[in-house]
């Protein structure tokens, strides 16, 4: 299988790289910073390209199986459409080369679906991360693409546990965080199983 991987350099970016290579995967890591990503491999191809041009973004595209999105906004916490200009551009590309499989980290709270208080001031925090991934979501959806929603709770570079919760409604029972690497670990599930197709799923450890 041949994959491009979008924010191949970010902290859940990288695990998925090497987790793709040692299946035995051919990826293509798509970096704005190749020297971020410290993997060498050969079967990996860095691509370095900006995913606000899509010229960049569709060459990246073009021959691969599916893409992996571990995109995150260069704008913190402020109001931004970046992710989902990002994604506009990943969509038509795959689009153009036929490409209809997608798996997409977004976060836990695009629908509102974290409970109680502390659910509800996590939410009006990230605010407008929350606001730009959903317009990702929404476009990835609107352009009938295969996809896998992944929504995981607050990241952490804790050591993997090799397992998660799930959750297609809400999140997983007083889920908190989950660890990076988990989060590669379900995305290759994913990627792998079609019963992951058109889902949104949310993960906790």
């Amino acid at each position: 299988m041949r994959l491009v991987v979008f924010g191949a350099s970010g902290g859940v970016g990288q695990h998925v790289v090497k987790l793709a290579l040692q299946q035995g995967m051919k990826v293509t890591a798509f970096v704005r910073t190749p020297s971020k990503l410290q993997i060498s491999h050969p079967f990996l191809h860095i691509y370095h390209g900006n995913a606000l041009q899509a010229d960049d973004v569709a060459a990246a595209i073009k021959g691969q199986h599916a893409v992996i999105s571990c995109l995150a906004s260069s704008k913190g916490l402020k109001k931004s459409t970046e992710l989902g200009r990002m994604v506009e551009n990943i969509a038509f590309g795959m689009q153009k080369h036929q490409i209809k499989r997608i798996i997409y980290v977004a976060s836990a709270g695009i629908d509102g679906e974290i409970p109680g208080i502390s659910g509800k001031m996590m939410m009006k925090t990230l605010k407008y991360p929350l606001m730009d991934h959903r317009h990702a979501v929404d476009t990835i959806v609107h352009y009938n693409l295969d996809y896998t929603i992944i929504r995981p709770m607050g990241l952490t570079d804790d050591a993997p546990i090799g397992n998660y919760r799930e959750a297609v409604e809400g999140i997983p029972e007083r889920g908190k965080s989950i660890a990076r690497a988990d989060v590669a670990n379900f995305i290759m599930k994913t990627l792998l199983d079609p019963k992951y197709i058109h889902q949104s799923i949310s993960i906790a450890n």
